[in-house]
């Protein structure tokens, strides 16, 4: 029974355990829920934070980007117009240069037409092909720029694609930020829905039970999971999962810790201060694995990102959220069966050193037993003929005595027959008296 006084009337009254669990449910389930709900808003807050972010950025590289564009199309057009100018310096000078030559031409064949028609003609000749080779000049110096102009376009066309790109890869990038944020948000309501249906009002240990069990039948046939009842080393874990083949070898064996902590807890645990107990266990208990499932650190990205491996700092330990309970026994159980083979065949070496130890053991009991047996036969045998020895001895004295006694029997018998009545009376007046008188009446 607990004792609870209402904060407002000062009143005392008490519950038993079960109103006690629920009204501790109710309160951590109002709590995690808020707790829960002021999580989902600042999640969605980050979210519409991140977004406008991204789009505030995406648009201020978006007005760079274009300045820099527009500094470069102008700076390209500068210098075609400066490439348009120098072509028509260039072509001034040439022209210049062809009519002062054209001039001195003519000047000449003016000169020559005195001389000889046939310079005449010869000069006009010349002249024309200088001509000629003037104009092509001019046209390739003007294909070259016109050539110009369109590669700084396509430059210019292929510049604005490339920053098209760019922006549709950075806008995507954040597209997929926010989907990532999106996924949480649901991870995180998903949570709290298998919180709510399956862990409220009841213990993490009995949800991994309730789970193991409800995959057994479809993979765990022949595995045993059980709580870890035995204390006798002075601690236990909570479940014991083994695992052996159809010879009896054994396949995994992992020793299960369960840690759950309410919001409202005063002393916050951290995963790791279990690990030195969990470790012990394993060692004590004989199992090969052991595995911590936590809703310890809920914050802790390093526990919520899937299986963790701690090795590092104990061997073959590692740490999971209840999601990952059933993946991580199929995760070791599978890589175990890998190596069964060798377990095998290792167990057969070491029935075989067992049966050997086992001969040497009952040979070693069968030479003390028979060891035992054979040293109280021969104190008894040594004991009879002691005794043996000491009835002779007996008998002998006895047979003395016998002699003694036989010898003593002849001698009175021989002193009775020696016997007369002269020997008894001789001596004795009276007894002679009385003998003469009992002669005399006699006759």
């Amino acid at each position: 029974m607990h004792e609870i006084t209402c904060p407002h009337c000062g009143k005392a009254f008490t519950v038993d355990e079960a109103g006690y669990a629920d009204i501790v449910s109710q309160v951590r389930t109002r709590e995690f829920d808020a707790e829960l709900e002021k999580r989902l808003h600042l999640a969605d807050a980050d979210k519409e934070a991140a977004v406008e972010l991204a789009v505030a950025k995406a648009a201020s590289e978006a007005q760079k980007a274009a300045a820099a564009k527009e500094s470069e199309i102008q700076d390209l057009k500068a210098k075609l117009d400066a490439g348009e100018v120098a072509r028509q310096l260039a072509v001034a000078e040439a022209l210049q240069a062809v009519e002062k030559e054209r001039d001195a031409l003519a000047s000449q064949v003016e000169q020559a037409k005195a001389t000889s028609a046939s310079a005449a003609e010869l000069a006009e000749a010349k002249l024309t092909s200088e001509l000629q080779k003037a104009a092509a000049a001019q046209a390739s110096e003007i294909q070259q720029l016109k050539s110009d102009l369109e590669k700084a376009a396509l430059e210019k066309s292929h510049a604005e694609s490339s920053l098209k790109e760019k922006h549709a890869a950075e806008i995507a990038s954040r597209e997929i930020q926010i989907k990532d944020r999106d996924d949480a948000i649901e991870r995180l309501k998903d949570m709290k829905a298998r919180l709510s249906t399956k862990m409220i009002g009841e213990s993490l240990e009995q949800h991994c039970e309730y789970e193991f069990n409800r995959m057994r039948p479809m993979g765990f046939q022949n595995a045993y999971f059980e709580k870890d009842n035995d204390a006798s080393s002075g601690s236990k874990g909570d479940y014991i999962f083994r695992e052996a083949d159809e010879h009896g070898t054994e396949i995994v064996s992992i020793m299960f810790e369960m840690k759950n902590e309410a919001d409202t807890t005063a002393t916050k645990h951290k995963n790791e201060d279990f690990f030195k107990e969990l470790d012990k266990d394993r060692n004590e208990k004989g199992c090969e694995y052991a595995v911590l499932v936590t809703l310890l650190e809920p914050e802790n990205d390093l526990y919520n990102g899937g299986i963790v491996d701690v090795s590092h700092r104990y061997p073959k330990m590692y740490v999971v959220r209840p999601q990952f309970f059933i993946p991580i026994i199929t995760l070791l159980r599978n890589a175990a069966l890998n190596s069964l083979k060798y377990r095998q065949e290792l167990a057969l070496v070491r029935a075989q050193n067992i049966d050997i130890t086992n001969f040497e053991a009952e040979l070693d009991e069968f030479k003390d037993k028979f060891g035992r047996n054979w040293r109280l036969a021969s104190d008894g045998f040594e004991e009879a003929v002691k005794r043996i020895d000491e009835a002779i001895k007996d008998l002998e004295k006895t047979k003395q005595a016998l002699h003694k006694s036989a010898n003593n029997l002849r001698l009175a018998n021989d002193k009775a027959d020696d016997l007369t009545i002269k020997k008894l009376t001789r001596g004795n007046p009276t007894m002679a008296a009385k003998f003469a008188e009992l002669e005399s009446g006699e006759q």
